[in-house]
């Protein structure tokens, strides 16, 4: 069975937290997982969690919290923030205009056209 928390669900976690809190009492809270925390969280996502559940989420986000913590230990103020670890570049191909197809050319094997452009049939109920 996968877990009730995704890494996408934990991510979800934090700003449903802080519309109703501040970020300083969010701050104070995360320092240490605890199991009525991870009530809280489940709360506010309406999951329904037994006990064996809250224990093994707290362990999981108590890892997740700690890791991020030695990570922001790691960074000093001076480094850059990125979202790739190497530059990226522009791969697209220049805009070049080229010869293309006539209206005439393009339209002559629709199975059926008119007034200059593709006729379908209609999906909605509307004209």
């Amino acid at each position: 069975q996968p877990d009730k928390f995704s890494p996408v669900m934990i991510r979800a976690l934090v700003p449903i937290y802080l519309n109703q809190h501040s970020l300083e009492e969010f701050e104070e809270k995360v320092s240490e997982i605890t199991p009525e925390l991870v009530r809280h969280l489940a709360g506010l996502s309406r999951i329904d969690l037994d006990d064996a559940e809250v224990a093994r989420f707290t362990e999981q986000l108590g890892v997740i919290v700690d890791s991020v913590a030695k990570i922001s230990q790691a960074i000093d103020g001076n480094t850059p923030a990125t979202s790739h670890p190497i530059p990226l570049a522009n791969v697209f191909r220049p805009d070049v205009v080229e010869p293309s197809l006539t209206q005439e050319q393009a339209l002559s094997g629709a199975p059926d056209s008119g007034q200059g452009r593709f006729r379908v049939a209609a999906i909605l109920d509307e004209e």
